[in-house]
């Protein structure tokens, strides 16, 4: 299903205070709404691993962690999600949701996470050999029984999660870190790294799988000489985010920029954009939230220009305030505002804009007194508005962003300043 395309044409479809018929009769009137959304919007912000101390602060709303394969599935066909649990629910304990990143190979890990059932077939055989400077272990891609396992897992994984509001994003891929790549090392195309036909295969699994929760690749999955797109590029319209791991480095205005081209600049209104602040060097990570940022160009202008919804920063407590990593934060992904809140006595009247510099990838209805409006704000633009109306009167309770998406502590705020009548 292309739901890339398919979103494209609803989020253009959205139009400013374009108001039905029915909600333009007189006797509506103003009403007084004052609020600040001050603190990082939920499925935002800057983002830190779930296994450090830095978790345990409010200016984060997203946390990260690899998901090994091994972990879940050792035998054939038996899958153990408890880890799964146990990390999904350590981090909604904290009312913060996660982002997972499924990875078979990582640089100086002796032992691959493919599950021990496929490493004991007698015709599989792993690769070891030394890539970023450290030995490491790589899976055999030509075995049929990983190419299985690997759609297997996914539609499982998928068929568990896939709507758990303790899950935000899913990251996945190939090669060192998941991240379509493997520099230094051994690349072999079918060997060490899915030969394209497979990886047009998984790609297809994958946008199949996920209906409501948004996956995302590298934006090294570019590069023609080992991944499919560029023979296949009907994958193009398939619905994936995208992630950048050397955001804002010296040069990332060539390869990097020319990565995020090739997926199309277009692709944000749709699937989520995210990354992690650069580790070439450490000037780098030091100086990735000042004011004119590692190279010359804010963070906040390069995220507002790349439509950020999200940036992997865990170092950045070394060398940040909390106060001003929350602050980077807000600046990235959606913000609403509400520019107008009428009642007509029955009902009430709401015109919403998304101030901030990428959509919200949920459905998310304006709502008062537990009766939401139906119109989503899923996909609403940044500049864009939106008016609605909700069947409920204003005495019921106050305005609310409602999502089924969240968990407990998380609220989806909103800026107003109206004086009523």
């Amino acid at each position: 299903m292309n739901r890339f395309a398919c979103s494209l044409v609803a989020g253009a479809a959205i139009g400013s205070f374009a108001c039905p018929s029915s909600a333009v009769a007189d006797g509506w009137r103003p009403l007084p709404l004052e609020a600040r959304a001050d603190r990082v919007q939920p499925m935002t912000g800057i983002v830190v691993w779930a296994d450090t101390p830095q978790a345990e602060t409010n200016a984060v709303q997203l946390e990260f962690s690899y998901l090994l394969y091994d972990n879940v599935v050792d035998n054939e066909g038996q899958y153990d999600w408890s880890p799964v649990d146990a990390l999904l629910e350590r981090i909604a304990a904290r009312g913060h949701q996660a982002i997972i990143r499924f990875r078979f190979v990582y640089p100086g890990f002796a032992e691959t996470a493919v599950p021990g059932f496929i490493k004991k077939l007698p015709d599989y055989h792993e690769t070891f050999a030394e890539s970023e400077g450290k030995p490491t272990a790589f899976c055999d891609w030509s075995h049929p029984a990983l190419k299985r396992f690997a759609l297997d897992f996914h539609t499982r994984f998928a068929a568990r999660y896939d709507g758990d509001p303790r899950l935000a994003f899913v990251q996945t891929g190939f090669g060192l870190w998941a991240e379509y790549h493997i520099y230094d090392g051994p690349m072999e195309l079918g060997k060490t790294f899915p030969s394209k036909a497979f990886q047009g295969e998984f790609l297809r699994h994958l946008d199949r799988a996920y209906e409501r929760t948004p996956w995302m690749i590298s934006i090294d999955a570019a590069v023609a000489e080992r991944t499919p797109f560029a023979e296949q590029p009907e994958l193009l319209g398939l619905g994936f985010g995208l992630f950048d791991d050397s955001f804002l480095h010296e040069t990332h205005d060539q390869y990097n920029e020319n990565c995020w081209d090739f997926f199309g600049r277009e692709r944000w209104q749709a699937a989520p954009m995210g990354g992690e602040f650069s580790y070439y060097t450490r000037h780098d990570q030091e100086h990735a939230l000042a004011t004119k940022g590692p190279h010359g160009e804010p963070f906040v202008d390069a995220a507002r220009r790349f439509h950020i919804t999200y940036m992997f920063g865990n170092d950045q407590h070394r060398y940040r305030t909390e106060d001003e990593i929350k602050e980077a934060g807000m600046a990235i992904g959606y913000r609403f505002r509400v520019e107008r809140f009428d009642t007509d006595g029955r009902r009430c009247r709401v015109g919403i804009t998304n101030s901030g510099v990428a959509p919200i990838y949920y459905d998310a209805y304006p709502a008062v007194g537990g009766v939401r409006s139906e119109t989503s704000l899923k996909g609403l633009l940044p500049g864009e508005s939106v008016r609605c109306v909700i069947d409920a009167p204003a005495s019921k309770g106050t305005l609310r962003i409602e999502c089924d998406r969240l968990v407990e502590g998380q609220v989806i705020g909103y800026d107003a300043t109206l004086d009523g009548e």
